[in-house]
């Protein structure tokens, strides 16, 4: 595709463009909906455009046409609009800038659309289409880049990044979302200028790794954030995972493991998470003696600094505690063999929800090249989801819970609301676990005898 060359583009982006051709203004479709159409990838519901005209100008275009327009980010020189079933955003050509200490850019508008397609991330997002004509333009070379796989900057790196830190981070995510590989230069800056990333709030930060860990080859992605130590900026622990190998027995590479334990899970945001940090605990709980190495309660440790950390970048509460949890718990499989109906019950129950999740996390945490170790815990981990099957088949695991409810437990001991329910409670879910259904006669009986062993107290 040559510049000059005309583009097809969708019909509302045409229509738009006369719109503006009309009122006396320059409109451009660019960003990734440029990048995509030229890689055949769908251009989903998302439609970026820039223009000379300031934002009153443009909402005044809009209206009457659009279904809707949206003012959230007028401040920074964009005007959303719905239009159908697609989300438009018309920015006014601008450059952004971060002041030295900033968290948020400062906008100011560009002169013309070379102006802000030279201030952009990455030269594959520099291109433009102008409208209505639809004539490609590409002044920085972006489709030569695309074709070559290569992720470079419109202008020099250190511009780029001083524009906004955050796209060293967005280098990793394209790296791993279109498989490009970045520019020797652009390597270079992010290693000479991570420590940038610092005034980016933690909000921008935690949106960009999401996308990165969805990303088809997470892997190099990551790989690329620690080698080029922007990791040390806000995943220090992963950073660390990159331990140095035992003398006596060689332990396996605990960074590359994690690499291809995220890359095995499925693109779900928690379950990827809790992938990337299920072993952060090993560098802290590692012990070299003369039988090998050791991580003793590595998952504990481990699950407490996924907390922080996920808490210092500013996940939600939910994302957070999900995580945890998986992370908590993803050595549970290993003491499965000899494990009794009891103990399968007290794993459901603990991993209540993310049982699924947990399952694959612990199917991809097998990375072993040992290929008879390999089908062992392979069948151990079929076994081990067949007797859930067959439990919640028997017993209705998901809705497991004592076998008589507060109420029946205050009326039948004649006592008030208090920690003595609960205690009565917590009794009768054990025995419920350790024996499976309990009618509820029995479960009177068993109330009584555990009562009368408490002294009636």
């Amino acid at each position: 595709m040559n510049a000059g060359a005309l583009l097809e583009v969708p019909p509302v982006a045409t229509e738009l463009g006369e719109r503006f051709r009309l009122a006396g203004h320059e409109l451009y479709l660019v960003g990734g909906a440029v990048r995509d159409h030229l890689l055949g990838r769908p251009l989903g519901d998302n439609l970026d455009f820039a223009t000379d005209a300031v934002p009153r100008q443009s909402t005044r275009i809009l209206r009457g046409w659009a279904d809707r327009q949206y003012l959230a980010g007028v401040r920074f020189g964009t005007l959303g609009a719905r239009k159908d079933e697609l989300l438009l955003e018309v920015t006014t050509f601008r450059e952004e800038v971060y002041a030295a200490e900033h968290r948020k850019p400062a906008v100011t508008f560009g002169r013309d659309l070379r102006t802000d397609l030279s201030r952009r991330d990455f030269t594959v997002n520099a291109m433009a289409v102008r409208l209505p004509e639809g004539e490609f333009i590409d002044p920085f070379g972006g489709v030569k880049d695309l074709a070559a796989r290569r992720l470079d900057t419109p202008l020099e790196p250190d511009v780029a990044f001083g524009d906004d830190p955050l796209r060293m981070l967005r280098a990793a995510r394209f790296t791993a979302q279109l498989e490009m590989t970045p520019a020797p230069r652009v390597v270079e800056a992010i290693g000479r200028m991570r420590d940038r990333l610092r005034i980016v709030s933690a909000e921008r930060i935690h949106d960009e790794l999401s996308k990165l860990l969805l990303a088809p080859a997470a892997s190099r992605g990551l790989e690329l954030v620690v080698e080029s130590g922007l990791a040390d900026e806000f995943l220090p622990e992963v950073s660390a995972l990159r331990l140095e190998q035992d003398p006596v027995q060689r332990h396996k590479d605990v960074f590359h493991h994690t690499l291809a334990v995220v890359d095995r899970c499925d693109a779900v945001l928690s379950l990827r998470l809790a992938a990337l940090l299920h072993d952060v605990g090993k560098p802290s709980t590692r012990q070299i003696t003369a039988d090998g190495v050791s991580f003793h309660h590595h998952e504990v440790v481990g699950a407490r600094m996924a907390r922080e950390r996920l808490q210092a970048l500013r996940y939600p509460t939910t994302v957070v505690d999900d995580v945890t949890r998986l992370v908590e718990m993803h050595l549970r499989f290993h003491g499965y063999s000899g494990w009794t109906d009891s103990a399968v019950r007290r794993f459901v129950r603990d991993a209540g929800p993310l049982l699924d999740l947990l399952n694959q996390l612990t199917r991809a945490d097998c990375t072993t090249q040992n290929r008879l170790k390999a089908k062992k815990l392979e069948a151990l981990q079929d076994d081990l989801e067949d007797r859930i099957a067959r439990l919640a088949e028997e017993e209705n695991l998901d809705a497991m819970r004592p076998p008589l409810d507060g109420r029946q437990v205050m009326e039948h001991l004649g006592i008030p609301p208090g920690p003595k329910v609960g205690r009565a409670l917590d009794y009768l879910m054990e025995v419920r676990l350790d024996r499976g259904p309990i009618d509820e006669a029995e479960a009177y009986r068993l109330l009584d005898e555990w009562w009368e062993a408490e002294g009636g107290r």
